[in-house]
């Protein structure tokens, strides 16, 4: 059975071989070349065969997440599993965006951590826990944000007195009570909800005013 080929990238010698000390301890893992900073990843990288490059998030002189980067972009790129003591949004998100396959923290229990690195090699995805909930939180937002964008620029087809129309519709205004709100004859408001119902593409009221609800947040 071909072993795991690992490259451990850490700044604190002390932390880096216990780490390459654990990895060797399994019989299907290996550390194939070592690294004390950003930059000496990416040439160990360069220059030994691996499978997965354990990645520090700081360290001198290039930081892991630019190493990652360098290294996801080489050809025959191993896996990146970011291993670091500063579970940080800015940390966990700039490290995914730049290619990494997993992010875990350093004081994850030894099992998992081997477990993470198999997974990685396979070409899985692995995650603290506090990051997988906080990543699933991330992309709700941004979808919202996405999804509110989108009917914005919908929205920007409405005319002024349309635009005041269709807020009164989302608060669930009747017809005449729109027409009282706004001084208007029933017939005009009548005329403005075909409009905007024309323009944004839509059939009826009530999808409407989930698209205005969809632009507030």
């Amino acid at each position: 059975m071909d072993k795991i080929r690992v490259i451990v990238a850490d700044d604190e010698q002390l932390v880096r071989a216990a780490l390459v000390k654990m990895v060797n301890s399994r019989l299907d893992m290996t550390v194939v070349g070592e690294a004390a900073s950003g930059p000496q990843a990416v040439r160990c990288a360069q220059t030994q065969r691996s499978d997965v490059v354990l990645m520090d998030v700081r360290m001198p002189d290039g930081d892991g997440i630019t190493a990652t980067a360098q290294v996801r972009a080489l050809q025959q790129a191993p896996q990146v599993l970011v291993l670091t003591t500063f579970d940080l949004d800015d940390h966990v998100f700039a490290a995914l965006e730049a290619g990494a396959a997993g992010f875990m923290l350093k004081d994850t229990e030894p099992e998992r951590l081997f477990h993470a690195i198999r997974a990685v090699a396979a070409g899985e995805g692995m995650l603290a826990p506090t990051v997988t909930k906080r990543l699933i939180e991330r992309t709700r937002m941004r979808a919202a944000a996405t999804k509110a964008n989108a009917a914005l620029a919908r929205l920007d087809r409405l005319t002024a007195r349309e635009a005041e129309v269709l807020h009164a519709m989302a608060q669930g205004m009747s017809n005449d009570g729109i027409g009282q709100n706004l001084f208007l004859s029933e017939a005009t408001v009548k005329t403005h909800v075909s409009r905007i119902l024309a323009k944004l593409e839509l059939d009826n009221r009530v999808q409407a005013a989930l698209l205005f609800r969809d632009a507030q947040h």
